[in-house]
């Protein structure tokens, strides 16, 4: 692989239609249908993008206007973000989870001129805010939509739009691609919001190019690129993380990228499509790691010993005190308990990648454990969104995010915060100067820096620490730093625990707002004789006892100003639907504030609570 080749492409569609001229028919994306998975190769892909793009043109679009896409990860979704890219106009990526209100808020703030949307589900929440602007003239839909009174869209017929001269679109296609250059707007990528309203990130072509060509740099490097390369597409696309990583970088490598039917299809998609790599979020880290570690438990006290060898082997080899004894310990465990743990993965995974939310080192050492190669990633939307990722050929540790990918330039600013520079910093916020100017600051002497927002420090191999962000630190009232992040993440990986938020600013300790996990939880209240409903379980001794051991579990490894000294119950799960988590799976402690803040108050009054 020519990784110059991406220095030199001009933009991420004629990157694109150079991999579909060099790959032809061979498959490019994949779904399910009627129980099969079902192709379309590189050249008939190419030659859709084509066709949907002078369609695009043909109904009034012009070069810079907005393009909605609402809809799950499928093929078309890909289709429509290139398609929109060719004919000259901006993507603009929104969760399927988006209510109305984040429809207007991004119609209104983006200009749209057009949406994409996939079926009559998306359209009910969509439209309505369509109407309700009075911004957006297009709408075509994936899927056939029930006929809507008023409003002053037109309507089009997704295949509809793939009719015509895919000759003279090609040739349309093509004259376009010679105005587009690296530093013209590709897309505008809004934040999942965790602390507000989201922004718009202006991302360029060459932000995202860059970015690709520094994580395929690690994929040949330490890896070996073939051929053969296959992706599973599960997270958001509407999400940096997943746009870039999922899609625009196995496009750069020519690789199959197959869309996941959904999270609870997930483990079967894993083993029937056999992916090479996968692009992953902590918190799913999390839950496969308790599945993987309940279904050793159940195989009997053999399995159980099997996978405390594997872990201490793991732990003795990390820091670096390997024993003589280990080795052929280590070849008992790669002959009979790694073989069942990588089938369930396939048995082709090359690297599991994990980024959009810290990650906690003991997940990467279970993982490493049962050999499989996990690499943590760091990043944000404004930057692309990858800074950096841990390396094989660097070492592997867990509590860094690795060095700085290609291209990237990283410095610590005197308060610790985390600065980058490069082509894969944003342009700014859409229509925000003042919080444009707020990240992307000038530092005397070497230019502007985006500002991350977040805490860290670069150790001895040059590998990333981060700390924390910086707006999230706790300051008590002592004037002590303590990181939420660190604290939550041990908390969940109890297995009574399936979700906490911590707080503690300018307060004399740390409080809890505690999610037990559910099955723990069932299982508790069967073996106790007791209802199974936390309305009824968060006043009962008992049950806040069981918690209570699992606090204390974790408080042994903090230090005094980090322990969780009282805590309380949530009324139901962090979810998406509630606003209480994003996309990405991270909380929102804003919204979490809003709601429980007085009860959390109030562990500070009595310690009853």
């Amino acid at each position: 692989m020519d990784l110059a080749e991406f220095d030199k492409s001009p933009n991420l569609v004629s990157l694109f239609l150079k991999r579909a001229e060099s790959r032809g028919n061979a498959p490019m994306l994949w779904a399910k249908r009627e129980g099969e998975w079902v192709s379309l190769s590189w050249a008939e892909v190419a030659r859709r993008v084509c066709l949907l793009a002078a369609s695009l043109r043909r109904i009034g679009l012009q070069p810079g206007d907005r393009v909605l896409i609402v809809s799950e990860n499928r093929p078309e979704w890909c289709l429509a973000d290139l398609a929109i890219m060719a004919a000259g106009c901006v993507t603009v990526p929104t969760y399927t989870t988006n209510t109305t209100r984040d429809h207007v808020h991004i119609l209104e703030n983006s200009g749209a001129r057009a949406a994409i949307v996939s079926s009559a589900k998306l359209a009910k929440t969509l439209l309505p805010a369509i109407v309700q602007t009075d911004m957006c003239r297009h709408v075509v839909s994936m899927e056939p939509l029930n006929p809507m009174q008023g409003g002053t869209f037109t309507h089009y017929d997704w295949d509809t739009l793939l009719e015509g001269d895919s000759l003279q679109a090609r040739a349309e296609v093509e004259a376009q691609l010679v105005t587009m250059e690296r530093d013209h707007l590709a897309c505008i990528i809004y934040t999942s919001g965790t602390g507000g309203a989201p922004r718009g990130v202006r991302q360029h072509h060459g932000m995202l190019l860059s970015n690709v060509a520094g994580a395929a740099q690690i994929i040949e490097e330490d890896f070996g690129w073939s051929e053969d390369e296959t992706f599973l597409s599960f997270l958001p696309l509407s999400h940096a993380y997943e746009h870039t990583g999922g899609q625009f970088l196995p496009i750069g490598l020519g690789a199959q990228i197959y869309y996941a039917e959904g999270l609870d299809k997930l483990s079967a998609n894993i083993e029937e499509t056999r992916p090479t790599i996968m692009v992953v979020v902590p918190r799913l880290f999390e839950v496969l790691r308790t599945r993987i570690i309940k279904q050793i438990e159940k195989q009997g006290s053999t399995a159980k010993r099997l996978l405390d060898t594997a872990m201490g082997i793991a732990e003795r080899k990390e820091e670096g005190r390997r024993r003589l004894l280990d080795y052929p310990l280590n070849l008992l465990v790669e002959r009979t308990l790694r073989p069942k743990v990588r089938a369930r993965f396939g048995g082709r995974i090359k690297a599991l990648v994990s980024g959009g939310a810290p990650l906690n080192p003991e997940i990467g050492s279970f993982f490493d454990a049962m050999g499989l190669t996990l690499l943590q990633g760091y990043g944000q939307t404004e930057a692309g969104p990858i800074i950096s990722c841990n390396r094989p050929a660097a070492g592997v540790k867990f509590d860094t995010v690795g060095p700085p990918m290609r291209g990237v330039d990283v410095c610590i600013a005197e308060d610790g915060e985390i600065l980058v520079q490069g082509e894969l910093v944003m342009s700014g916020y859409w229509q925000n100067e003042a919080a444009s100017a707020n990240v992307l600051r000038f530092e005397t002497g070497s230019g502007t820096w985006l500002h991350t927002g977040d805490i860290g420090h670069f150790d001895e191999k040059g590998r990333i620490c981060i700390t924390d962000r910086k707006k999230d630190m706790i300051v008590n009232d002592k004037g002590d730093n303590v990181s939420p992040q660190k604290v939550e993440s041990m908390l969940t990986l109890q297995p009574e625990i399936a979700q906490a938020m911590v707080s503690g600013d300018r307060r004399p300790y740390i409080v809890g707002l505690i999610v037990p996990d559910p099955e723990w939880m069932q299982q508790w209240a069967s073996d106790n004789g007791k209802s199974a409903e936390i309305s009824d379980l968060r006043d009962d001794p008992e049950f806040r006892s069981a918690i209570r051991v699992a606090i204390d579990r974790v408080n042994v490894h903090l230090s005094v100003v980090e322990k969780v000294r009282q805590f309380t119950f949530a009324d139901e799960p962090f979810t998406i639907e509630n606003e209480e988590m994003t996309p990405s799976l991270k909380i929102r402690r804003h919204k979490l504030k809003e709601r429980y803040g007085p009860r959390m108050d109030g562990l500070y009054k009595s310690k009853s609570n």
